[in-house]
C-alpha cells in the first residue's frame, strides 16, 4: 500500500484539496435539499476558496429567496428544482452515480431520509462489505495534533461486529490522512473488563486482541481505555498505564451514540473545536452538517470529503 503524506492539521486537510483540484476542475457537491442559509454557506466558501462547486438541488423559488435575503450570490452554480425530499436525495445519489458529483451533502433533509437513498441497493451507492458510520477530524485542543473520533452520529448502540466495521472505516480516513499506523484507543470508563456490568469493556478488550491477530492492519488497538488515558501522557505517567496508545491516541472509538454525541459536542461547544465530518462506509464521502456546527466545521466538512473521495486506497 502505498502511503499518503501525513497531514497533520486542518489547514493542511484543505490544502490537500487544493492540491488535488491543481488542473482547475472542482469537484461538484450534490446538495440535497439547498433551500438553508448554512448549506449554502458552506457551498459558496467551499467554491471561493477553490475547494468544491455546489450544485444546488431543491425548491430554487425557496432557494433564491434565502439567497437573496442572505446576500449570497447562487448564480455560478447548477440550480436542479425539486422540491420533494426523497426526490431530491435521489437526485443526488443519481448525479454521483453518474459521474456529475463527486461528492453528497445534506442540506435541509433528515440524516435518515438522505442515508437510506444512499443505502437503496437498487438506486444508491452502498459499499459491498461496509456499514455507514461518522468520522470526525478535529485538532486535539491540548496539543493541536490531529485526532479522529467516532461515531457521533450514525450508529445508536453498536454490537461487536458494527464496532469492527466502523473502526475499520475510521482506520480508512486515518490512512487516507497519512496515518500509517493509527493508534486507536476503544473508550470505556475503566481500562479493566467489568462485564456484563460494562459492555464496552468487553469490546475494547476482543476488538485489542482481534488488532493483535492481524484483523485491522498496520495499527495499534487499546482498549478498554478510558478518555484521560488515551489522550493525556501526563495523566498517563500518574496512573504508571505505559502504552504505545496511552496519551498519544491518534482515533477515539466510543462505545455508543450517547458517548459519542456528548464528546463531540464538548469538543465543539466546551472547547471550541472545528469538527470537519463525514459519513464514511459507502462509495461515496457524504457531507451530513449538523445546524450546529459552525461555519468552519461545515466548509472542512466538504474538504475533508473531497480529500477522501480523491484518495483511494487498495
Amino acid at each position: 500500500m502505498v502511503g499518503f503524506e501525513p497531514i497533520t492539521n486542518l489547514e493542511g486537510v484543505v490544502e490537500a484539496a487544493l492540491a488535488h483540484n491543481a488542473g482547475g476542475v472542482l469537484p461538484k457537491v450534490a446538495i440535497a435539499r439547498s433551500a438553508e442559509d448554512f448549506v449554502l454557506r458552506a457551498g459558496i466558501e467551499a467554491y471561493e476558496r477553490g475547494v468544491a462547486e455546489p450544485v444546488l438541488i431543491g425548491d430554487m423559488d425557496e432557494t433564491r429567496r434565502i439567497a437573496e435575503d442572505r446576500g449570497l450570490d447562487i448564480s455560478p452554480f447548477r440550480h436542479i428544482d425539486i422540491a420533494d425530499n426523497e426526490q431530491a436525495v435521489a437526485e443526488a445519489v443519481r448525479l454521483f452515480r453518474e459521474d456529475e458529483a463527486q461528492l453528497i451533502m445534506k442540506g435541509l433533509v433528515s440524516t435518515a431520509t438522505l442515508l437510506k437513498a444512499v443505502l437503496n441497493k437498487k438506486t444508491g451507492v452502498p459499499h459491498p462489505s461496509r456499514i455507514l458510520s461518522h468520522v470526525s477530524v478535529f485538532e486535539s485542543p491540548t496539543d493541536g495534533r490531529l485526532m479522529i473520533m467516532t461515531d457521533p452520529g450514525v450508529n445508536i448502540m453498536p454490537s461487536l461486529q458494527r464496532k469492527v466495521d466502523i473502526l475499520k472505516n475510521a482506520l480508512d480516513v486515518a490512512r487516507k490522512l497519512g496515518m500509517d499506523r493509527p493508534k486507536v484507543a476503544v473508550l470505556a470508563a475503566t481500562e479493566k473488563v467489568n462485564y456484563p456490568a460494562m459492555p464496552a469493556t468487553l469490546d475494547g478488550d476482543i476488538l485489542t486482541k482481534m488488532a493483535q491477530q492481524g484483523e485491522f492492519g498496520d495499527a495499534l488497538v487499546l482498549g478498554p481505555l478510558s478518555l484521560d488515558l488515551a489522550v493525556s501522557r501526563e495523566a498517563a505517567a500518574c496512573k504508571r498505564f505505559d502504552s504505545p496508545v496511552a496519551g498519544c491516541a491518534d482515533i477515539l472509538l466510543t462505545p455508543n451514540i450517547e458517548a459519542g454525541n456528548i464528546l463531540y459536542k464538548s469538543l465543539s461547544t466546551l472547547c471550541g473545536c472545528i469538527m470537519s465530518s463525514v459519513v464514511m462506509g459507502s462509495r461515496v464521502p457524504v457531507v451530513v452538517p449538523s445546524r450546529g456546527d459552525s461555519d468552519a466545521s461545515k466548509f472542512h466538512s466538504i474538504a475533508l470529503a473531497c480529500v477522501l473521495a480523491r484518495r483511494s486506497l487498495p
